[in-house]
């Protein structure tokens, strides 16, 4: 009957001990001013383009961000690298070991909850000379104990920290997801800038060739008497003008490759290509969904939020100081000269205690500890709430830049064809002695920096594109 009311008392007291208030603030999530729909989310066409005006999309629960990256990019090479720069980079790899740091952290600072239990064994031989009439005596004593020691956490103190290291554990689980989307977009965008820089290359090779062959009918022309020298020198500058970009996007292009095999891990190398920036496929409108959504998708908004988490746990850590910490102590075992009798009854050994510590005077060291922990939230609110502002604002950029870039490519497209006719018909009138080179001159200039502009447009369009993408929260996804 002893035994079993002494076993009642030992579970009403754990059941008391654990159902203790944990101190401190409970974490509610922040009040957050989210607009109802990102601005310059219409990707209507202007009305001077030559493409059909397209309605402005209604409001929809899908996202561009809810993708997964494999199905944004359709180029296959792209494809590859970025599964090999998820693999191979080093940022990656470090955010993993990140984790693994913090797993091992959380399962540190959760062990204080629970008692440590250890066993121990000891065996002494001692012999005393005789010290006058004190006969000289051997001493053989063998030792088998078990201690137990728990720290009773009746405040919440360690599971507040607990709390922490677990907010912790999961704001580098969503690092990791921010490094992994973020070197999608970088390995995207340097793939289409590597890209657009073949295209111009191209143009530039193409343009010095047709005005190569054009020098050299100025200059049969001027043997004939047919032209003037001062015409053979204005050809010239043509050929030269397209010449000199063509060892200039050749330094570009192997300088991208360089900074596009460092973001896979690997040395500076040639890149394989896939689809050529003009067929790379690309919607004209781009899903934003609900922009409440963007909370939990976006990676900064959700790390941004575990760090919170932590900082509001530890003013739970920092106020349990003001409180009296209770510790169990206790230790059994046997103690006995012959190990023969080790084992048995008066060879037995035991003790138990506890310990209560209640601090007195700190000079004001817990009341500083806790006004620190609490100016670390309101830091970690602040910018949680920053976050939130930042990743709008980069939505809002993306989709405007998406839809003006498209609008300037269409733009452009139309001032190439118009170049590209006024080169022609300027070559038909000085062929037919009705103007001078000068006119073909500054057309053909005109055709070729059109050339390269539409290039450029083409590829800032696919950049923006990946900003949307990544903007929205997407390329994590696994």
């Amino acid at each position: 009957m002893t035994r079993r009311i002494n076993s009642l008392m030992a579970l009403a007291f754990s059941t008391v001990v654990w159902s203790g208030c944990a101190v401190g603030p409970n974490y509610k999530r922040p009040s957050v001013d989210v607009p109802v729909t990102y601005r310059d989310a219409s990707t209507e066409a202007p009305a001077s383009s030559t493409e059909q005006p397209q309605p402005k999309p209604p409001q929809l629960t899908v996202s561009l961000g809810d993708e997964k990256w494999w199905d944004v990019f359709q180029d296959e090479e792209l494809r590859s690298l970025i599964r090999t720069a998820l693999k191979n980079n080093y940022d990656v790899r470090i955010a993993a070991t990140r984790i693994l740091e913090a797993q091992a952290q959380l399962g540190i600072t959760r062990a204080d909850q629970y008692p440590s239990l250890a066993v121990g064994a000891a065996d002494a031989d001692q012999r005393s000379p005789r010290i006058g009439p004190i006969p000289a005596y051997e001493v053989s004593l063998g030792q088998v104990t078990a201690s137990a020691a728990w720290n009773l956490d009746f405040w919440g103190r360690y599971r507040r920290a607990t709390e922490a290291a677990r907010a912790n554990l999961l704001a580098n689980e969503w690092a990791q997801k921010q490094v992994m989307a973020t070197l999608v977009a970088n390995v995207a965008t340097a793939y289409f800038q590597l890209r657009e820089f073949d295209l111009e290359l191209e143009v530039s090779k193409r343009t010095f060739g047709s005005r190569s062959e054009s020098l050299k009918l100025t200059q049969t022309l001027e043997e004939h008497g047919l032209s003037s020298l001062l015409d053979v020198r204005q050809s010239e500058q043509l050929v030269y003008t397209a010449a000199e970009e063509v060892p200039d996007f050749e330094r570009q292009i192997a300088q991208q490759e360089n900074a596009l095999s460092i973001l896979l891990g690997k040395n500076p190398g040639g890149i394989p290509r896939g689809l050529k920036l003009t067929e790379q496929p690309h919607a004209p409108e781009v899903p934003a969904g609900l922009s409440s959504s963007l909370l939990e998708r976006r990676p900064d908004i959700r790390l941004a939020e575990q760090n919170l988490i932590a900082a509001n746990a530890q003013i739970g850590v920092a106020r349990s100081a003001y409180f009296p910490q209770i510790s169990l102590t206790g230790s059994a075992g046997f103690e006995t000269p012959a190990l023969t009798g080790l084992f048995t009854g008066p060879a037995g050994l035991w003790n138990f205690g506890a310990s209560l510590t209640q601090p007195i005077f700190e000079a004001g060291r817990i009341k500083s500890n806790v006004r620190f922990t609490e100016a670390q939230r309101e830091q970690f609110v602040l910018a949680y709430q920053q976050t939130i502002q930042g990743a709008f604002r980069d939505v809002s950029n993306a989709l405007v830049a998406y839809r003006k870039n498209r609008e300037f490519r269409i733009q452009q497209e139309q001032l190439l064809n118009s170049a590209r006719d006024a080169a022609r018909l300027s070559e038909v009138r000085f062929k037919a002695g009705t103007t001078d080179y000068l006119e073909v001159l500054t057309n053909e200039t005109n055709s070729f920096t059109a050339e390269l502009g539409l290039a450029q447009a083409e590829g800032n369009e696919l950049i923006a594109l990946v900003q949307i993408y990544q903007a929205l929260g997407g390329g994590w996804q696994q």
